[in-house]
């Protein structure tokens, strides 16, 4: 392993990092072959289509989302989750204030500059 981040993530030690408009993320973990990210979301807010390398699994931890993974799409709330395959276009849109947790391999190397 390069890099890694603290072993030990403390909620009330961080502060969140402004990804997008309405869209604000915490890095939980990671090393170079896995990352997990909480992200935060306002109500209406797009996470605008996008792709990458890394291979993606979310777990919706609050609200409702529409999610768009390639040409298909699915209304997910808190409880649910999905997967993204590598180099897959996808989105969300927040129905409601909401919170995801995205896991992604290998780590996301862009988040950490």
């Amino acid at each position: 392993m390069e890099h890694h981040s603290d072993q030990f993530f403390i909620n009330d030690h961080s502060t969140w990092e402004h990804m997008w408009e309405g869209i604000q993320r915490k890095i939980l973990g990671y090393d170079d072959r896995l990352m997990l990210v909480r992200v935060k979301f306002t109500k209406g807010t797009e996470a605008p289509s996008h792709q990458h390398p890394h291979s993606q699994v979310s777990f919706i931890a609050k609200g409702k989302f529409k999610v768009q993974i390639g040409d298909q799409i699915s209304i997910l709330s808190a409880g649910d989750g999905f997967y993204v395959p590598p180099e897959v276009i996808h989105g969300v849109t927040a129905m409601e204030d909401g919170e995801i947790i995205d896991g992604f391999s290998p780590v996301r190397e862009d988040f950490l500059k």
